[in-house]
């Protein structure tokens, strides 16, 4: 065991899809309620970090404040970019990409939600990557052509230490997942027994 906690920056922006940043935050905070608990590993620490530190505006309209910006983020563990329909500003950013493209290199894992795939494309972490991302920006991202495969029908795909996963509430299973491979399996059914998930969707076959 050990009491280090593992940083994991969220980026957000304006127009950011709220359960794709939102989801996992649950998870990686529930993770440490977990661990402090249980007084095992599993401890994070999450940090919301916005360009300029300032709050942000997501894709609904949740108002979220960042606890930091691209100069004052610390060294990560982990990063998380969410998708939504302000990733085809960001990804038109210089300053957005060169940023996620250095404070990933010494990231033990990157992610993605939805379109958040996008921006990892362009910036570097996901090019010539298998990814996935949210189904109806499939072909979109594929005719880019920044990544080596994107695949359909699926929740996540790991290629290396980059996770990406598909819409909104893919996040959430791509994070459980993660907890797993950082902190074992024992510990993130525990975490995700916390938050009572135990998906169930009352429309999800023809009656």
């Amino acid at each position: 065991m050990t009491n280090a906690a593992k940083t994991i920056g969220i980026y957000i922006f304006d127009g950011a899809e709220e359960l794709d940043f939102v989801g996992p935050f649950e998870v990686f905070t529930m993770s440490d309620e977990v661990a402090r608990a249980t007084k095992s590993d599993g401890r994070t620490k999450v940090v919301l970090i916005s360009e300029t530190g300032k709050p942000v505006t997501a894709a609904k309209g949740m108002r979220i404040m960042a606890d930091a910006s691209f100069e004052t983020a610390p060294p990560l563990d982990v990063f998380l970019i969410p998708g939504g329909k302000g990733t085809r500003t960001e990804v038109d950013k210089p300053q957005v990409l060169d940023w996620i493209a250095e404070a990933t290199k010494p990231c033990e894992w990157i992610t993605s939600v939805c379109t958040g795939s996008l921006v990892l494309g362009a910036a570097g972490p996901a090019k010539s990557k298998r990814v996935t991302t949210h189904w109806s920006f499939i072909e979109g991202l594929r005719e880019r052509g920044d990544v080596a495969e994107v695949l359909e029908n699926i929740r996540y795909v790991r290629d290396g230490n980059l996770v990406t996963s598909a819409g909104v509430s893919a996040g959430i299973d791509m994070a459980l997942w993660l907890v797993g491979q950082m902190f074992g399996e024992s510990h993130a059914r525990n975490t995700q027994r916390g938050m009572e998930y135990d998906p169930a969707p009352p429309y999800a076959a023809e009656v």
